[in-house]
């Protein structure tokens, strides 16, 4: 993933503050935190955006990372969904 992807998505985020509400520094967003707030709380649209800026397989790569981690943020019913989602699509 480039430095162009990277700003691309953490300009998704500054379009719509309110899907990571505890910081003003977008541009110090990892792209984990950045896939993880639109998972969870973004719209169906922001979340194709992110695909489109990502890819399908970049996005699944990350969200496989954020799922297999010990502790993460994601809902249940979100991992459920884009757990079958990746594994259909990517």
């Amino acid at each position: 993933m480039g430095n162009r992807q990277l700003a691309s998505a953490q300009n998704l985020i500054r379009q719509n503050p309110s899907l990571i509400w505890y910081t003003k520094s977008y541009d110090q967003l990892s792209i984990e935190s950045i896939a993880e707030a639109i998972i969870n709380y973004g719209t169906w649209q922001e979340f194709l955006q992110l695909k489109e800026i990502l890819g399908v397989r970049n996005l699944a790569r990350i969200f496989v990372k954020l799922d297999n981690m010990p502790r993460n943020n994601l809902l249940p019913i979100y991992r459920n969904y884009f757990r079958h989602y990746f594994y259909h699509y990517a």
